[in-house]
């Protein structure tokens, strides 16, 4: 009876990520799925539960990172994620040691700060965004990459 439960929770998971296709359950089905041929051999119940956590926890470390990698090339950034990497124009001085500087990028205007303490950017000047802190801008040229 215990091996219909596993199967039971196998089919249930399975069909989540089908439903979801987000990578959330499918870790656990594979436990499950071990723990259901444990059941089919009349393993202790507490070593199919022992197995479940381990086959499920080991699937998810081990081959998650491998498995969001692949899935994920044609993810498109949204939000500031999308402005990492793009060109900015400089609209006012953009100098740490004052705190101040602002650049617009995709018709808005930020503020913005130089990733090097000591680089000061004058009006005009196109930058590169590096990253994004809070809601400032980091930018650097293309000669400090």
């Amino acid at each position: 009876m215990v091996a219909i439960y596993w199967l039971i929770a196998f089919v249930v998971l399975v069909g989540i990520e089908v439903a979801t296709t987000a990578l959330t359950t499918i870790w656990f089905a594979g436990g499950a799925f071990a723990a259901f041929l444990l059941a089919l051999f009349d393993v202790a119940v507490e070593v199919q539960l022992s197995v479940f956590v381990l086959v499920s926890f080991v699937l998810l470390f081990m081959t998650r990172p491998f498995a969001m990698k692949y899935i994920n090339v044609g993810t498109l950034k949204t939000n500031a994620d999308g402005l990492i990497g793009r060109e900015a124009r400089v609209t006012s001085e953009i100098n740490n040691d004052a705190g101040t500087g602002s650049a617009i990028v995709g018709g808005q205007e930020w503020t913005a700060r130089a990733q090097s303490d000591d680089a000061v950017y004058s009006i005009n000047t196109k930058v590169w965004i590096k990253e994004i802190q809070g809601v400032k801008l980091i930018v650097s040229t293309i000669k400090e990459d």
